[in-house]
């Protein structure tokens, strides 16, 4: 097949994002948002037909395996015949699903922006920044080695920063920019050293080893530190993930546009570190399992920690990006479960392959898939909602079915997706996540399930509070508040379109095109886990209807003044901003940074300041010496003349 066109995949994006930085402000908002948004409506166009071609037209090979195609890749610096720096383009059955997520996801944010920022100052800078940003993230999925995914991968940072700190003349957006880009810059030197130590025992950037026999090898001689390497370069993956506790960063990010939450923070960004782990799954299985293992462990944990917040917070944004980190959560437990076994050994293909150790990398990736479609659907909605009463807060909500149908139907589909109600999206791949997990450990099923109960109670309590609760806008009439109202289309076609893909794409047989050893599987439904995990979610939102369905929530109050200390706690994020603001003004600063600073000051900067010094005093003891008086000289001439005989003669003697 000829896949010489993807390179405008890249080109495009980058375009669009070069001519709207440097001319966007010659041209109208309208021109400007109708370049950036015609650019990824081409690219959401291209990466459909790339996932046609690549799955349905091409097809597996003759091994049954779906092929590894590199587009292109030139040679940037050459150090020898296996370390190199590269830049290309790699199409696998993930990198061409995520290009289908990330340009659906940043088309449908484009549309949507037309309505939503409209008016805004700089509206032409935020279309050029989503358009670098979409072309970072393109670039990282398609990576044909860790280095090139590493340059990409600091350009979504840059981007992200940009888009966050997009409100500058706010302090709170400049605030969580600096945090978001400080905490993943940390994250991401972890991954530096973790992608030199590979390259320095392995010497390859490359992900697979499989196909240079003498490669693997220097692996196999480098098995005791490869573990270290891949986990190193896990915790980059896990900062840009929001993993615990590095999660610090993503509900501060919700102040940039509630668009930009939707794209990076939804759908795209914060599943890099979901991608990073799949792409080096095959190292993981083979050198560093035990590693995989406790990433699931992690995860796990920063997937109830993120339910658990996400249970009391009132800023409907920071729901929905806890409820974020808690379903990052799952993807990569779903990782971290997989065991050796399906990745390495050729598994023929039955329909019971489903219930084996490799479920979890297809259910992982499935999540994300789906995941990605729901939560943008949720962020555009909150959009609508906070477009529509002007704040964040659900208690100036309340009762808004009746003024935004098309948004009320839209968050409800995509609220009962993300619970595991069936037939929606988010029950299939959550049930294949769970069964994955009862496969690895019976404790884990059930933590897993215990969380997925507490996605559905969060999401329900976000429902109908914004929907069904005491209606603001009807007890402040007199008082002169404003009337709420449906978006404009331009805002709302984008959470139909969305909320579609939501209830159809759960029927995608999706372990026929992505699995953890290449081999297509047929997946089914697993009924003693998914009438379980369906049962717990139906408990959980009726938990939810009878403590937030009415005008007032005397159940909701009670059990806050039941337990004050744990209610405040889950909503101060159980203080982890209060520790990491110990850690680093308490302990970093003061017993690292300020000696640090001490020793850079007083002996770094005193060295210097003595060698000036001691050049300055050297010079003004010569001066004299460059009087302009030709007797001096002379004196001087004579004098060194005399010396040098004199010298001369004691050597010869």
């Amino acid at each position: 097949m000829d896949y010489s066109f993807v390179f405008l995949i890249l080109l495009l994006p980058a375009l669009s994002a070069i001519v709207l930085g440097l001319a966007g402000m010659k041209m109208s908002h309208k021109v400007a948002g109708l370049i950036g948004t015609l650019v990824l409506g081409t690219l959401f166009s291209l990466s459909l037909y790339t996932a046609i071609e690549y799955f349905l037209i091409q097809g597996r090979g003759a091994d049954g395996l779906y092929p590894t195609i590199t587009a292109f890749n030139i040679n940037w610096l050459h150090f020898n015949e296996f370390l190199t720096f590269n830049i290309g383009f790699r199409l696998t059955p993930i990198s061409v699903m995520m290009l289908v997520v990330i340009t659906t996801v940043s088309f449908m944010v484009h549309i949507y922006s037309f309505g939503y920022m409209h008016g805004e100052k700089g509206f032409q800078r935020y279309y050029a920044y989503l358009s670098l940003f979409t072309m970072s993230m393109l670039g990282l999925v398609v990576a044909t080695n860790i280095f090139q995914m590493y340059l990409f991968w600091e350009l979504v940072g840059v981007s992200s920063y940009l888009l966050i700190g997009f409100y500058y003349p706010q302090q709170a957006a400049v605030s969580a920019s600096k945090k978001a880009f400080i905490v993943t810059r940390f994250a991401d030197l972890f991954f530096l050293i973790g992608i030199l130590v590979y390259s320095y025992y392995v010497g390859t950037f490359n992900y697979d080893l499989t196909a240079m026999p003498e490669l693997a090898g220097k692996a196999a001689a480098a098995a005791s530190i490869l573990p270290w390497a891949l986990f190193l370069m896990f915790i980059g993956g896990a900062g840009k993930s929001a993993m615990f506790p590095l999660h610090i960063w993503l509900p501060d990010a919700m102040e940039g546009p509630t668009p930009v939450s939707a794209l990076i923070h939804a759908a795209t960004m914060v599943v890099a570190g979901v991608y990073l782990t799949a792409s080096l799954f095959p190292l993981f299985v083979q050198y560093a399992p035990e590693q995989l293992h406790w990433i699931a462990y992690i995860a796990a944990f920063t997937a109830f920690y993120a339910a658990a917040v996400a249970c009391v917070q009132s800023d409907i944004k920071r729901v929905l990006a806890f409820s974020t980190i808690s379903q990052i959560g799952f993807m990569l437990v779903a990782l971290g479960v997989c065991l050796p076994d399906a990745a390495t050994n050729a598994v023929a293909h039955t329909e019971e392959y489903a219930d084996v150790e490799g479920l979890g990398y297809m259910a992982s990736m499935f999540h994300l898939f789906t995941h990605a479609m729901f939560k943008a659907c949720l962020f555009l909605g909150a959009g609508c909602i906070i477009h529509a009463v002007h704040s964040n807060e659900k208690a100036y909500m309340g009762g808004l079915r009746k003024y935004m149908p098309i948004t009320h139907i839209t968050f409800l589909i995509s609220c009962l997706a993300i619970s595991g109600i069936p037939p929606f999206s988010g029950f299939f791949s959550k049930d294949e996540i769970l069964v994955a997990c009862y496969h690895f450990s019976p404790f884990m099923g059930a933590i897993m399930s215990g969380i997925a109960m507490m996605t559905a109670f969060y999401m329900f309590r976000l429902y109908y509070v914004i929907f069904w609760g005491k209606s603001y806008y009807e007890a402040n009439i007199d008082n002169g508040a404003h009337k709420p109202h449906e978006a404009p289309l331009t805002m709302t076609f984008p959470l139909i379109f969305l909320s579609i893909i939501t209830l159809l794409c759960g029927f995608i047989p999706f372990g026929q095109y992505v699995s953890a050893n290449g081999i297509g599987f047929t997946t089914h439904i697993h009924w003693n886990v998914a009438l379980t995990s369906v049962g717990l979610a139906v408990v959980a939102i009726i938990a939810a209807t009878i403590m937030y369905k009415g005008e007032e929530t005397p159940f909701a109050d009670k059990l806050a003044k039941t337990f004050p200390t744990l209610h405040r706690a889950a909503y101060r994020r159980f203080y982890m901003d209060e520790v990491w603001q110990f850690v680093t003004h308490k302990i970093i600063f003061r017993f690292v940074s300020t000696p640090i600073a001490w020793f850079d000051k007083h002996v770094i900067d005193g060295t210097f300041d003595f060698l000036a010094w001691g050049a300055n005093e050297g010079a003004e003891t010569i001066r004299p010496w460059q009087s302009g008086d030709v007797r001096k000289y002379a004196a001087w001439f004579l004098t060194g003349a005399v010396a040098l005989t004199l010298v001369l003669l004691s050597i010869l003697n």
